[in-house]
């Protein structure tokens, strides 16, 4: 791994006392770096809302697939992986660097349990370089100013955003973070999106409850989009087939997957 800048305060910025996303997302999908609080609230909400977990699980597996694919069938050697959560089995880098060693990958994230995690368990191939930067998604001239450090973007680069614009609760400033992002990168370059959706036809409804509790026990504060609000994050660039659907369904690897509501797509800037 390059230069990294996690802060050394990171550690003293840990809220043990309260759950927070990354490591309640983190039990969900069954990992170690979570508290008793993470526990609880994550137990509660998937009491609420079982499909909870199913969501955590179908929108890692999408990250998988995408990073896969962007790899592989679309030639990316560029990876900035924004709101990365913490560190488990096949993170984008490691999926990527498989695949091409010398891919590059910049984490940004500015969660402290994130920070302390990424210098140990963010490495590189020899050959490419994986880096992480502290910087928080409301401010995009950061995170791209910091990236332009380790990727060239002067080449096509790959915009991972999964289940991080969620977290920015005003719509249209969470499309102007989309747009600001990917105006900064050359045609070619790639958009691979989750989102959380309260429509109905995905079986969405059971969101909005849920999220409600979470927003008065948990942080950071979440919301869930219609598919027509979220599809928006995407103007200016070409959806690949098939399109704006179920993350689970993206390109699924089985042939009939659990409808899970949240939506999952790719869009090359042309």
């Amino acid at each position: 791994m390059s230069e990294s800048h996690t802060p050394s305060g990171a550690s003293a910025r840990l809220n043990t006392g309260v759950a927070h996303n990354a490591r309640v997302w983190n039990y969900w999908i069954g990992g170690k770096d979570n508290y008793e609080v993470d526990q609880r609230v994550g137990d509660h909400v998937a009491g609420m809302f079982p499909i909870i977990r199913e969501i955590a699980r179908a929108d890692r597996w999408f990250l998988g697939r995408s990073v896969r694919f962007l790899a592989e069938e679309r030639g990316i050697r560029q990876f900035l992986d924004v709101g990365t959560g913490l560190p488990t089995v096949d993170n984008t880098h490691e999926i990527a660097q498989r695949i091409a060693p010398d891919a590059r990958i910049v984490y940004v994230d500015n969660d402290p349990i994130v920070l302390v995690h990424a210098r140990t368990l963010l490495t590189s191939t020899p050959e490419g370089v994986t880096d992480y930067i502290d910087a928080d998604v409301h401010d995009p001239a950061a995170i791209l100013e910091r990236a332009a450090q380790t990727l060239d973007f002067s080449k096509p680069v790959a915009v991972m955003m999964l289940g991080i614009l969620n977290f920015v609760l005003d719509t249209d400033e969470a499309r102007r973070i989309a747009h600001e992002i990917m105006a900064a990168m050359p045609a070619g370059s790639h958009l691979a999106l989750t989102h959380p959706t309260f429509d109905a036809d995905l079986g969405g409804e059971g969101q909005i409850p849920a999220m409600k509790f979470w927003n008065e026990n948990a942080t950071p504060a979440i919301t869930a989009r219609s598919g027509a609000d979220i599809a928006t994050f995407f103007d200016g660039l070409d959806l690949l087939e098939p399109g704006l659907v179920s993350c689970s369904q993206w390109r699924a690897e089985s042939d009939s997957p659990a409808v899970v509501p949240q939506f999952g797509g790719v869009a090359v800037k042309p």
